[in-house]
């Protein structure tokens, strides 16, 4: 089973988590079963960008962004190279480290 290896975030998992998980699942399920609260304001259906992660490590292992993630990926907070949007991205055989962004654009939206 591969691992699924959070980085420390100081709201949603202080201490970090490692959690094994099938392959196939996205990544935000995962999580939301494990109790890591990420952010899915659209449901998981590729509308928005709340669950925006980045994978620090095996990001080539995963399939590649559809054209509809790539799109709403554009629109995310502090997107880089690593960026996919959690609800899309379905973990494949390899252990995936993944950092969760400090903020989304809900949480920028909300303080401005």
């Amino acid at each position: 089973m591969p691992k699924l290896i959070f980085l420390p975030h100081d709201d949603i998992c202080p201490e970090g988590a490692v959690i094994d998980v099938a392959s196939g699942i996205s990544i935000c399920d995962a999580a939301l079963q494990h109790g890591i609260d990420i952010e899915h304001a659209c449901e998981k259906s590729c509308a928005c960008t709340t669950c925006h992660v980045y994978i620090r490590e095996g990001f080539d292992t995963l399939d590649e962004a559809t054209d509809l993630e790539e799109d709403y990926l554009d629109k995310a907070w502090g997107v880089d190279p690593d960026s996919r949007l959690s609800c899309q991205a379905k973990v494949g055989v390899a252990d995936l480290v993944i950092e969760l962004p400090k903020y989304t654009i809900n949480m920028v939206s909300e303080h401005h």
